[in-house]
């Protein structure tokens, strides 16, 4: 509807096959494994909640798995909640566009994408509408447009869902689609305990033991968000992005290297017994450090939101304090916020906000360093 009104005029200019759409939608590329892992997982954990199938025995290629009931359950779940961000995304930008009179900008592509793939499968669908409009609005017009925002829409989009919806975004009953059907099964007679819809977080926060094993958490057949809980399908993500040269590297490992160190400082703490058994936020603390790795949503956002080029830090040296942060503090609040124990969001958030201070320290240190030189050359 809207065009790009600048033209070069003479002059060399560089010439490049890549653009802000192309770009976004290399991002949207990797992640349509997640998107779409996340259906077969819906359909999964819902049938498997209800007692109609068994636990998946056999692995990532398990036939109880990949099936067509599976997949259609989730579909019928995950398009509507596809079709309403970018629909109301993009009318919202639309809106901007007319208003403001310029081109419509591309910067919504991978947002309308993440939000349906960090959100609970049974979120109502006029919640995640009146966040969508929240999150452009807020966390992206009002500074500017795309590339002047200094939040990531989508970790806005879900902050304001969970502090304006907070019994929508956790417990029990959110992440399993049928989680209300199961309870009332329950209550008639039927023998299913041994499901729970709860995440492994929010089990491990109440102290509960966990009956996944390593490999159902690494491959993703766990409840929670519906893009979150596939661990090997984000790292192919992650590699794609690395490969392509959108993603960081560095903010990757950084916030892996953070995380880790975290969850040493933690396991420390129990093994020395500062922190005993009785503590509520021993049973965190003593989870295993790399375990933090393959739960809950850390890998996503590492991946797909840590490394978003606006809301992180531009300098090299800067990526790797900023990523590295995220990790460290993402653990921490996992481990101290028991009634929320998924830090990465506002880990994510909070590091936003610093990332051009950590730029300015960064470029300030630079130019001590050439004022150096300057006095020694010409002393």
């Amino acid at each position: 509807m809207y065009l790009p009104n600048e033209t070069t005029h003479g002059g060399t200019h560089i010439k490049v096959a890549d653009d802000l759409k192309r770009t976004m939608n290399t991002v949207i590329m990797a992640m349509i494994p997640c998107l779409l892992f996340g259906m077969f997982n819906a359909g999964y954990q819902h049938h498997l909640a209800l007692g109609e199938i068994q636990a998946v025995s056999s692995g990532f290629f398990s036939s109880e798995f990949w099936t067509l009931t599976n997949f259609l359950v989730g579909f019928w779940k995950v398009i509507p909640l596809v079709i309403v961000s970018y629909g109301v995304g993009l009318i919202v930008e639309f809106i901007f566009a007319i208003i403001k009179g310029h081109e419509v900008e591309e910067g919504y592509l991978v947002t309308g994408m993440l939000v349906p793939l960090i959100v609970p499968i049974d979120i109502p669908l006029w919640m995640l509408a009146v966040a969508v409009v929240f999150g452009v609005v807020i966390g992206k017009e009002v500074f500017g447009g795309t590339g002047m925002n200094i939040l990531n829409p989508a970790l806005t989009i879900r902050a304001f869902l969970f502090f304006a919806y907070p019994t929508w975004m956790s417990g029990d009953k959110v992440w399993v689609h049928g989680a209300v059907e199961r309870d009332q099964l329950i209550a008639s007679g039927q023998n299913l305990d041994a499901i729970s819809g709860e995440t492994i977080l929010g089990a491990y926060a109440q102290g509960k033991e966990i009956t996944y094993s390593i490999a159902d958490m690494f491959f993703g057949f766990i409840p929670g968000s519906v893009g979150e809980t596939s661990t090997l399908l984000i790292i192919l993500g992650g590699l794609f992005l690395i490969f392509t040269k959108i993603g960081s590297w560095r903010i990757m490992l950084s916030s892996i290297l953070g995380a880790i160190v975290m969850g040493l400082i933690f396991n420390q703490v129990t093994d020395l017994g500062i922190i005993t058994d009785s503590s509520k936020f021993y049973t965190l603390m003593s989870t295993p450090f790399w375990n933090h790795l393959i739960i809950g949503g850390f890998a996503f956002g590492v991946v797909f939101m840590a490394t978003d080029p606006v809301t992180g830090s531009q300098t090299n040296k800067g990526k790797w304090v900023y990523g590295f942060l995220i990790g460290f503090i993402a653990i921490m609040i996992r481990v101290f916020n028991p009634a929320y124990p998924e830090g990465i969001m506002l880990a994510i958030l909070l590091m936003n906000v610093f990332a051009p201070t950590i730029d300015h320290y960064v470029v300030q240190a630079n130019v001590k360093k050439r004022m150096k030189r300057i006095k020694v050359k010409t002393a």
